[in-house]
Parts: structure tokens; sequence; C-alpha cells
């Protein structure tokens, strides 16, 4: 028999909401975004639309309890792939679940006795998360995290977003975040990582003691960006980030390796291998003018060509391709932001 529960405040209680940048209450329950909702109109119809889906975003709490409910409303679409949910104990995964898309709760059972720090992680898939209720048992224990760890905000396209990744919390943003012991936040968009000068004002708005932004592969295949703006266009995002983060430690990662687009030039006249270049540039410009918390780091020392058997479909890293690329993102890039 399952044990009696006790439905626990979204807002305003023990739980907190980490990963999101705004919180909507709507008539089926609480919607998580990834940009300030209260704003969505100034962002691009695309954006809104990944914004929606909670790459990143979770529950925690602490709490004696032996199982974790959380009451949903069905997305009304079946991702692809369906949807997972994580829950983690005291920072190691406990149980993953992957329910139909029509379910309306999703349930974490033989949760071990004791207190520990719950992280509940909705999924990376392309699909909106509205949250009913959360409940855990009746007798159970309940306070909140008081999470002071340093934070940490990634900007990128699908490769960033992970809809691929084994669950939630192996994402590649996920895994460094946990491996150094960091507060996430991704803003990993698929296929909607342009530079929007409104992006880079929300991440100048955002707390973060280290930035990550990986640039490029969007641009290439939706022609947003001509040899003559994508540099320009780099400059001023970090620019504009920088209004709200003048000395954050920032690394900017050019594109992991996709064999089509490595010299062949699109209809815009780019090649990743120019992108490279450009952002090369424009980071050791900004360097020359005395930003010396900006790093550079060419994402072909990170994921490279002899690393493309381990994309799922030729420009997505599969499940162990994003282990790999988190691993890679650790060994090239975090030194270079002081993390070790």
């Amino acid at each position: 028999m399952a044990p009696a529960t006790r439905s626990l405040p979204l807002t305003g209680g023990d739980v907190s909401i980490e990963g999101a940048v705004s919180l909507e209450t709507t008539a089926t329950g609480l919607h998580p975004w990834r940009l300030p909702v209260a704003r969505r109109d100034l962002f691009e119809p695309s954006v809104v639309n990944k914004a929606s889906m909670p790459a990143g975003v979770r529950l925690t709490f602490v709490s004696d309890t032996t199982s974790v409910l959380l009451e949903i409303a069905p997305p009304g679409v079946e991702p692809d792939p369906p949807w997972v949910f994580d829950l983690l104990v005291d920072g190691r995964l406990h149980q993953r679940l992957a329910p139909p898309p029509d379910a309306d709760s999703v349930q974490f059972v033989d949760v071990p006795a004791g207190e520990h720090r719950l992280e509940l992680y909705l999924p990376s898939q392309y699909a909106p998360v509205v949250i009913r209720a959360l409940k855990i048992d009746a007798g159970a224990s309940i306070h909140d995290w008081c999470d002071e760890r340093r934070r940490i905000v990634f900007y990128g396209s699908s490769i960033t977003h992970c809809r691929h990744a084994a669950g939630p919390s192996e994402t590649w943003p996920a895994l460094v975040a946990r491996q150094f012991d960091l507060h996430l936040t991704s803003l990993g968009y698929g296929g909607d990582c342009h530079m929007d000068p409104v992006v880079g004002r929300m991440i100048g708005g955002l707390p973060a003691d280290f930035i990550g932004l990986k640039l490029g592969i969007n641009m290439m295949g939706a022609l947003s960006a001509s040899d003559r703006s994508f540099r320009a266009m780099a400059i001023g995002l970090i620019e504009t980030i920088r209004d709200g983060h003048p000395d954050t430690p920032l690394a900017v990662v050019s594109p992991i390796c996709h064999p089509p687009n490595e010299t062949t030039e699109n209809a815009a006249g780019m090649s990743l291998h120019r992108m490279r270049q450009r952002l090369a540039e424009a980071c050791a410009l900004l360097r020359s003018h005395g930003d010396s918390n900006l790093h550079y780091v060419d994402g072909l020392r990170i994921m490279g060509a002899d690393d493309v058997h381990l994309y799922i479909d030729g420009i997505h890293p599969s499940a162990e391709g994003y282990r790999f690329l988190a691993a890679g993102w650790s060994r090239e890039v975090a030194p270079k932001l002081g993390l070790s």
C-alpha cells in the first residue's frame, strides 16, 4: 500500500525551482521558463518555444521522505525522444523514469532512509512541463536547501539543450556543474542560438560566477550571419553580457566538428572553419581592450573529427557523446575559468 502523501507549496515554501529564469502560474499549474516570461514578446517566437522547455530545471529540497510524487499536466505532444525525469539524492542519481507522453504524474520510490538533499530534474526533451503538485510522505520532514554554490550560466544550441542525453542530469552542462559543484542555469535553445541581443541582455542580468557560450552552429544552418556580421555580432553579444558581468570569467567555445560544414561554405559564405577564426579574432580583440577574463576555446579540441562516431545523427552527440563532451569541456575550458 502506497504511503499517505502531502502536497508541498511550489512557491514561497521549502521547495525551490532552480535553473529557471522565471515562473508562470497558468490555469493548469506552474510553468518554469528559461527566459523572463513577462518579456517573452521581445524574444523571437522560436526562442520562446525552446525556452518553454525545462532543460536544466530542477526542484530542490531537503527531506527524509521515502517517495516523491510529481503531478504534471500532460504536454499534449509526444516528445522525441521520450521525455525523462531524474531524481538525485545527495547529488547522485537515485532513479530515472521515462513515463508515457500522456502521463499526469511521475513517482519516485525507495528513497534511502534519513534526511537527504533531493533534486528532481525535469526533462531536457523538446516538451514544456507544467507542474501541478509535488508530494512527499505525509509524515516526512521538509526544509529548504540553501544552495550557496557558485553559479554557472551556459548558452548554446541544441548541443547544449541536449535532448538526446541519457537523462536531464546527464546533459553535458549538468555533468560539468556537478563535477565542479556549481549551481547550473542552462540556456541551451535547440536551433535558436543566434547571438540575439535580448538574450545577451538577459544573461547580463542573471546571477553568474562563470559564463559559458557555445556559439556558431545554428547560425551556419540558418544563414543568420555572414562573414561581414558574424564577428561583430559575437563582439556585441559579449559586450552586452559584460554590461552586467564586467569581470565574470567567460569562455567562448566555437563549434564542435561537423564534417559537412567544416570547409564547405553555406549560402551566406560561412564555413565552420571561418566561424572559428572569427570567434577567435573577436575574443582576441576584446582581450586587447582589457577583457582579461574572456577566453576562447576551439570546439575541435572538445569534439573533433576523430570523435564523430559519438554522434547520434551526424551532428548531435549521443548520450555517450554528451558524457565525452562534458569531459572535454572540463579538460579544455574549466582550467581557463579557474575551475578545478
